[in-house]
């Protein structure tokens, strides 16, 4: 079993099983892990003791133990730590809804590192087109619109991690049903935001709302990529300089200073980017050339992408870029340049192609290292660094207000445990999993006799129902990859809703309707791809 399913089938143990809050389930396993007990067999078998050690509560760890061997005995877990019961083509287990301590939401605890809280919100994916083409579900249109912004969100804001990408996408299913909710004379009166709920927060902008955020200092995630080069041995120097002759560079300085972010290598692909001063655009090309004349490595690389910011009488900006053949790097750089508020600046972007195509990590592998370069150079110029493309938790603002907490503050609220900011109600992400998960099922049909359907036990149907969000989600996914390349964010953000609006099941209009369930044929979302 891999170390992935042994932290969700432990992690779901403790939820579900032992009704044990997310929050402290995770310090739990963080601790059984210290003493090498990684995965529900271990625990099973482990002396008494040695759990004791981790858990620190003889009672507690009694009750853990006996869970853990129940399971095992059930056949939850084979002897030899596999899964009786057939796995689905993701790999992920079904999971159900858990109990949360405070309901502030969760982070992950200090001593959990982001990859490890990543791994256990993975969803399930399955990009079968004949299996998709067959496959029709019954769900009703909030969980649809969630799965819809998940996948949108991997395309137009890359640089989010899994978590935040739930938890922004369960604000938009929570801003739309608000809506909804209002319009149809179910709900009344202004909504929490409305009412200033969420006044003094950024806001981004998801399928067409504005949402309210959070941002989460200190989290840092880097995907899977590895930082420090791959197989092209790309030295990160940050103190990199080019001596240029005055021959060669005729009115530019005799010694240029680029400042360098750190090489990430993800699936053979490498990454770096490079940033330095420039005061006229007519020397950008001078600049360029002598820097790979400097490190003639950069000469070997697919793409050589560079954009400048250069400020003009007037307080006018001038900015110009080239993509080099690497589609939209050139747009992306500017607008991580604008964030940073850089200018009289260029930037060269770097990449070695290692055959892969990455889909949307590309974009935020783009934005790291470019982010990484700013960085430096600012930082060694004595400017402070405005950074942008920080993760952030979509704030859920009807519970701020029924806990009586206004911008997030109030009293007798707890502290937020991954943030710092005290009171923040936020839309958690294991919830928006869970919420997915549980919310697609197969389309009832009739046998060849009219007879109803032969009824299937709760395990089998949490199966069908991980199994057919792989498929939803692997038909939306060639959906935006067709797309992603030709459209600006701007425009692809603004086209999932009315893609959304095209597929969502039919139901009754009005307050029957709310809430009701519709059939969802995922070969209609396959037919919103773009034509070749």
């Amino acid at each position: 079993m891999s170390a992935q399913k042994d932290l969700q089938d432990l992690l779901r143990l403790l939820t579900v099983g032992r009704k044990i809050p997310m929050l402290q389930a995770m310090t739990h396993i963080k601790s059984l892990q210290t003493v090498n007990l990684k995965s529900i067999q271990q625990i099973a078998d482990a002396p008494l003791p040695t759990v004791e050690e981790a858990i620190k509560d003889a009672k507690a760890a009694k009750l853990l133990q006996s869970a853990c061997k129940a399971a095992v005995k059930r056949g939850d877990l084979g002897a030899t730590g596999k899964r009786d019961a057939p796995s689905t083509s993701s790999g992920v287990p079904p999971a159900k809804r858990a109990r949360r301590d405070d309901g502030t939401g969760l982070g992950g605890p200090a001593e959990l590192t982001p990859q490890e809280l990543e791994r256990s919100l993975e969803l399930p994916l399955n990009m079968d087109e004949e299996r998709i083409n067959e496959t029709v579900l019954q769900t009703n249109r909030a969980p649809l619109v969630l799965a819809f912004a998940v996948e949108l969100l991997r395309y137009t804001m890359p640089e989010q991690p899994l978590s935040s990408r739930l938890s922004l996408a369960q604000a938009v299913v929570s801003a739309n049903s608000r809506s909804k909710a209002v319009s149809i004379g179910i709900e009344k009166g202004p909504s929490a935001d409305e009412q200033g709920y969420g006044e003094g927060q950024p806001r981004v902008s998801v399928m067409g709302r504005e949402i309210a955020v959070l941002k989460r200092g200190g989290y840092e995630w880097k995907g899977d990529e590895t930082v420090g080069g791959g197989q092209t041995d790309v030295t990160a120097d940050t103190q990199t300089t080019t001596q240029a002759s005055t021959a060669t560079l005729g009115s530019l300085p005799p010694k240029t200073i680029w400042a360098t972010s750190q090489p990430v290598t993800l699936k053979s692909s490498t990454f770096i980017a490079r940033a330095t001063q420039l005061s006229d655009p007519a020397q950008r090309k001078q600049l360029i050339q002598s820097l790979l004349n400097e490190n003639p490595k950069l000469k070997t690389a697919t793409h050589n992408a560079w954009a400048y910011r250069v400020s003009s009488p007037g307080g006018r900006i001038r900015e110009e870029s080239f993509d080099d053949g690497e589609s939209g790097c050139g747009n992306l750089m500017l607008r991580v340049m604008r964030e940073h508020n850089a200018v009289d600046t260029l930037v060269v972007l770097t990449r070695w192609f290692g055959g892969i195509m990455l889909g949307p990590d590309r974009w935020r592998l783009m934005r790291n290292v470019v982010t990484g370069a700013l960085s430096e150079r600012l930082r060694r110029s004595g400017h402070e660094v405005a950074l942008g493309g920080e993760a952030v938790w979509g704030l859920d603002l009807e519970a701020a207000r029924s806990k009586g907490t206004v911008g997030g503050y109030g009293s007798g609220t707890k502290q937020h445990q991954s943030t710092g900011v005290v009171g923040m109600q936020i839309h958690t992400p294991e919830g928006a999993r869970s919420y997915l998960l549980k919310s697609f099922a197969t389309a009832p049909k009739e046998d060849s006799e009219g007879s109803p359907p032969k009824k299937k036990t709760a395990k089998a149907m949490e199966a069908e129902k991980e199994e057919n969000l792989g498929l939803l989600l692997g038909a939306l996914r060639l959906v935006f990859d067709s797309w992603a390349d030709h459209l600006a964010v701007g425009e692809l953000d603004r086209r999932a809703w009315s893609w959304y609006v095209a597929v969502r099941p039919a139901v009754d209009s009005g307050p029957s309707g709310w809430g009701a369930k519709g059939v969802l044929r995922l070969s209609d979302i396959l037919k919103l791809r773009r034509s070749a």
